[in-house]
């Protein structure tokens, strides 16, 4: 998908972080956008700012883990622009603590926007992507906690393995198709995902059930820490080339290449 001038590019979590860097690399590739964020404030600023650059924009608060209100940024995406050719299932939340410390709402809250927030996009979006016989791509956020498991991220891992796999699935049901798909699996970025519970709804516990890292366990935490556009750049890359997967750090490969022995060596004890 070489030609992104003149298309149309939908983005959850499009206010900050590496939706509003990916949604400026658009722009300066002439796309038209659809952001969609959770926060009004963030949403009404990133807006302003495309306005502001003559990019052709509109933006809709949207909680992706309401089936009813991704269906309406489907809705509001065709009605504004007539099509769209890259959809980037962006939104995300981290809880952090183990396994055995997690609350029924935290799996709730994070599979809610994580997996089903990715799962909703899916359904909204994909086959009225298919019935416009145009290229096109789906771009769906993991993390590298979606390839490997990672000490304190049990339910953050569960959901983002849940997003990897569904991407590896799309990218296959879509060959022979017009559209392809990729899954960004990126280590640490620096973002405000380590924020996230800021708009963790009430009933889910609201902000008060939150653990943070304590100091050594942030100082413990592997790879560098990327910027936004950094991670925007690869995003835009992988689409041209229709990628499936989408890392971003060189360090994550040995974590990756350790999991797949160890797999590997389990055949060993079959007899």
């Amino acid at each position: 998908m070489e030609q992104l001038n003149g298309r149309v590019a939908v983005i959850t979590g499009g206010a900050s972080g590496i939706g509003l860097a990916t949604a400026r690399r658009f722009a300066d590739e002439g796309m038209k956008l659809v952001l969609a964020d959770i926060e009004q404030a963030s949403l009404d600023r990133a807006v302003a700012e495309f306005r502001d650059r003559d990019v052709p924009v509109i933006g809709l608060r949207t909680d992706v883990g309401e089936r009813a209100q991704v269906q309406a940024l489907a809705d509001a995406a065709w009605d504004a622009f007539g099509a769209v050719h890259v959809l980037f299932n962006n939104a995300g939340v981290a809880v952090y603590g183990p396994v055995q410390e997690m609350k029924h709402e935290d799996w709730e809250w994070s599979i809610r926007v994580n997996l089903w927030g990715v799962i909703h996009g899916v359904e909204a979006f994909v086959q009225r992507m298919l019935d416009q016989d145009e290229e096109g791509h789906i771009v769906s956020t993991a993390s590298f906690a979606g390839l490997v498991p990672n000490s304190g991220l049990g339910v953050y891992c569960v959901t983002k393995y849940g997003v990897v796999a569904l991407s590896e699935c799309l990218y296959r049901d879509l060959r022979g198709t017009k559209l392809s798909a990729s899954v960004l699996c990126p280590m640490l970025v620096k973002t405000n995902i380590g924020d996230s519970a800021r708009n963790r709804p009430e009933e889910l516990g609201g902000s008060s059930m939150v653990r943070k890292r304590n100091q050594e366990e942030q100082e413990s935490l592997q790879g560098r820490t990327l910027q936004a556009p950094e991670v925007a750049d690869r995003v835009l890359r992988a689409i041209k080339r229709r990628e499936l997967y989408i890392i971003t750090h060189e360090e994550s490969r040995e974590f990756v290449r350790r999991r797949f022995e160890r797999i590997d060596r389990s055949f060993d004890a079959v007899s």
